[in-house]
């Protein structure tokens, strides 16, 4: 039987009474149809489900009793970061959706030469605000109960200084001599794998990129699109040395 879970951004504590936040409550009432009485499991982000029960519920929203929580032992054991050039509206929705349910840890997502969006102060906020609520619907969809980190969307050249040090650095080229076959295994550090957006990485950033020291890799002899390229390799990682197995 498929479990109905939501994503609350507050503390659940087992034995108390939650009010539900108004996103939550409308897609547990409206979009779900569920009613008083009924259970639901919840999530906050810390690597725990709780088990709640709605106990009230109105047109101005929901309340719920918090019964019981448990672990939930979900994430990869690779650790994967995804350094995302930024994509057009629902590509990069679709992007994000499925690099959380097949275990990426981190995306940062990045400006670069060819890039097709161009995103000031205010609408970069407003994106990251509504690429963290996909984020956070593919691990309810997923089971994840831990949501990927994912950063304020910046520059190529300043994401590059920010990225962890010790995580083996890699860029996708059809081109490539290295194959993923050929890699070894990464350790605990993980690794940190470069998708360019639509129009590709141009030469100054394929400098930076290999300045910071990504190693180019190849997938297979095919030049695939920014919404396939970066799925298929994190697929094929997790294959070799995730849980994908």
């Amino acid at each position: 039987m498929r479990v109905t879970r939501v994503h609350v951004a507050m503390p659940l504590v087992v034995g108390t009474r939650l009010a539900l936040p108004a996103d939550a409550a409308v897609h547990l009432m409206r979009v779900l149809r569920l009613g008083v009485g009924d259970d639901c499991v919840l999530f906050s982000g810390n690597g725990r489900d709780v088990t709640a029960r709605i106990i009230a519920a109105d047109r101005r929203g929901a309340e719920v009793e918090l019964l019981s929580e448990a672990a939930v032992d979900t994430e990869s054991p690779l650790r994967l970061g995804l350094l995302q050039g930024i994509a057009r509206g629902e590509k990069m929705d679709l992007i994000l959706q499925k690099a959380t349910e097949l275990g990426v840890h981190d995306v940062w997502p990045v400006g670069s030469d060819r890039s097709e969006v161009k995103l000031d102060a205010d609408r970069a906020a407003k994106r990251l605000a509504h690429w963290r609520s996909v984020v956070a619907a593919a691990c309810s969809q997923c089971g994840r109960a831990r949501l990927p980190r994912i950063a304020a969307p910046a520059a190529l050249d300043a994401a590059l200084h920010a990225l962890p040090t010790g995580a083996q650095r890699l860029l996708l080229d059809p081109t490539a001599t290295q194959a993923v076959a050929d890699l070894k295994h990464p350790g605990a550090d993980g690794i940190v794998l470069a998708v360019g957006p639509e129009g590709g990485w141009s030469p100054r950033d394929r400098m930076l990129l290999g300045g910071a020291g990504f190693g180019a890799v190849r997938l297979g002899p095919r030049i695939l699109r920014t919404e396939t390229a970066g799925l298929a390799a994190i697929a094929a990682l997790q294959a070799r040395f995730g849980d994908l197995h």
